[in-house]
């Protein structure tokens, strides 16, 4: 992708994929969906959600969100892909009310096919900025 939706939002999500654990890489996806929509905010996040499983190599029947309502080390608005079978990491997301819409920060393993991942994002019909850790 050649522009960036968000130069903040590109810096901040490029801090936090520095080297930890794993190696990451991310996704900004912009919607045009607002606060009043939240339904059609978690299809979008598990649908994006399936995309970055199926490029990581999991099928996405085999994995499941995690929202952390029970756990107080949980921002809201933040999600996990996780799989059935360990609970292993597939995915994070946080999803950002901004100017009324909200923009949606993925994180993954850097393994995943990263183009893949934004070509079949944009084919959802959502903008995307990928950011490689």
């Amino acid at each position: 992708m050649d522009s960036v939706i968000d130069d903040d939002l590109y810096r901040r999500t490029k801090r936090l994929l520095e080297p930890g654990d794993i190696e990451l890489n991310g996704a900004i996806v912009r919607t045009d969906l607002g606060s009043d929509e939240d339904i059609e905010m978690h299809q979008a996040s598990v649908d994006i959600g399936d995309v970055i499983a199926e490029h990581a190599g999991y099928d996405p029947r085999d994995t499941y969100v995690y929202s952390g309502t029970d756990d107080p080390e949980f921002a809201s608005n933040q999600h996990q892909g996780l799989t059935l079978d360990g609970d292993e990491f597939v995915w994070e997301c946080q999803q950002l009310l901004r100017d009324g819409t909200f923009d949606v920060v993925f994180y993954y393993e850097a393994s995943a096919d990263q183009r893949g991942i934004e070509d079949d994002i944009s084919d959802l019909g959502f903008e995307v900025t990928s950011v490689e850790g």
